[in-house]
């Protein structure tokens, strides 16, 4: 079960990750999106396609643009679009 936590607080959690890259994806249904803001910032993987970014919020403390997600992933990545990623001080333990 691999879980990801920001000030003590479950962000998401879930048997059924998907690993690339060393990081842990999440299914949508287990994340908990009301500790999570969409922000403006993206970034482009020249074999994933471009990630949208969500701040991490608990109780006052902000973890800026520290999930992403590919929401049209391309063709390589297809098993991950959708799913939900973390970095930015988010710990993800396996």
């Amino acid at each position: 079960m691999a879980k990801a936590m920001w000030n003590g607080a479950v962000v998401a959690e879930s048997d059924a990750t998907v690993i690339v890259e060393g990081n842990h994806y999440f299914p949508p249904e287990a994340v908990n999106h009301d500790l999570l803001t969409e922000t403006d910032s993206t970034s482009v993987c020249f074999w994933k396609g471009t990630a949208n970014y969500f701040s991490v919020a608990v109780d006052g403390e902000v973890a800026k643009d520290a999930a992403w997600i590919y929401r049209d992933a391309s063709e390589r990545a297809k098993n991950i679009q959708g799913y939900y990623a973390f970095w930015g001080g988010v710990k993800v333990e396996a």
